[in-house]
């Protein structure tokens, strides 16, 4: 609010960050605030609260983000989609000229939540090789789908398409902790267990050339529907704060209703689910999960706290000196 975001706008912002907190996704949580504040604050990103809709035509529609924070475009096309779908049976939205929108999942599962399938993708600067390259060629561009099921827990998957999320990298990084083999290659091309070399480096596409070629058509829906960034025109996130990330995005609405399923396909997801956590465990396994539990079961124990490491709380605390707001950060100094 401080630098410009409207108050119901920074909440819904801060809501979807703090979530992935909550869900264990700390990586798409808290630790982005610092990134985002530099981007406001250098003109990237726009306080803008919504983009603007340049092409619309009925069941499809694209809007233009105007670097506005992801977010609040990604909200819009959510509301565009509950709205249509709900109506057409079908619904798409495309957005170009993005911003990081924080958890793909967080997206896809409030369309569940409004009892479509909800898919979304994004696409990133170029971070993973071609097979058999040492350059990069496209973004670990991630996938959430999420599908709803009787009794309010939609099953939901969400991942990117690198064997982790860059992220997770910058997490170890700031740990001090090596990174597990196969995650990452450096410059070069060789396999690093080093985060900082692997920042400097490339992620590694998970499954092969299967995640490869799946990243790629996720970067031409995202980008080639929208009009937008496609491959090295989308610009490092940790870059220059002046320069905009240009990243574009893909939701797709989906009512079980048009095909004369609506409740029973519901009931049947929710049975399937059922199905999967009821499978013999292996040695050592205490339960198995379905798609969605695992962000469910760690957003019940968090019991709504956040628990940060201590540089994103410097971080943080950084954050509010630079915004002016001294009692915040001589609270989060205090660690309360």
């Amino acid at each position: 609010m401080r630098l410009g975001v409207a108050e119901s706008a920074a909440r819904l912002a801060a809501d979807a960050l703090v979530a992935a907190d909550l869900e264990g996704v700390a990586s798409h949580g808290v630790m982005l605030l610092p990134m985002y504040v530099d981007r406001l604050r250098a003109g990237s990103v726009s306080p803008a609260s919504a983009g603007t809709i340049v092409h619309d035509s009925g069941a499809a529609v694209t809007i233009d983000a105007g670097n506005a924070l992801g977010q609040l475009t990604s909200a819009q096309a959510v509301a565009l989609l509950i709205e249509r779908a709900g109506k057409q049976g079908l619904a798409a939205v495309s957005v170009r000229n993005g911003f990081h929108f924080g958890m793909a999942g967080y997206w896809a599962r409030q369309l569940a939540d409004a009892g479509l399938i909800g898919m979304v993708l994004s696409n990133t600067r170029p971070l993973m090789p071609p097979p058999g390259a040492a350059e990069r060629r496209v973004g670990n561009n991630p996938i959430a789908i999420a599908v709803p099921a009787a009794k309010g827990t939609p099953l939901v998957v969400d991942l990117a398409l690198s064997a982790t999320a860059m992220g997770r990298i910058r997490l170890a990084e700031s740990a001090g902790r090596a990174i597990p083999e196969g995650w990452a290659a450096d410059a070069d091309g060789n396999p690093t267990t080093d985060p900082l070399t692997a920042i400097k480096g490339m992620l590694l596409p998970a499954a092969g050339p299967k995640g490869f070629g799946l990243a790629v058509m996720i970067d031409l829906l995202c980008g080639g529907l929208s009009g937008g960034a496609i491959g090295s025109e989308v610009n490092p996130l940790y870059g220059d704060p002046a320069d905009p990330y240009r990243c574009a995005h893909f939701f797709l609405a989906i009512n079980p209703a048009a095909f004369g399923v609506d409740a029973q396909f519901a009931e049947r997801a929710a049975a399937f689910a059922q199905d999967i956590r009821a499978a013999r465990p292996a040695a050592g396994v205490e339960r198995v999960l379905a798609p969605g539990d695992l962000e469910r079961l760690n957003a019940t124990k968090s019991a709504g706290a956040c628990t940060l490491a201590p540089d994103v709380l410097d971080k943080l605390v950084a954050c509010a000196r630079l915004a002016g707001i001294a009692d915040a950060a001589a609270r989060l100094a205090g660690g309360a």
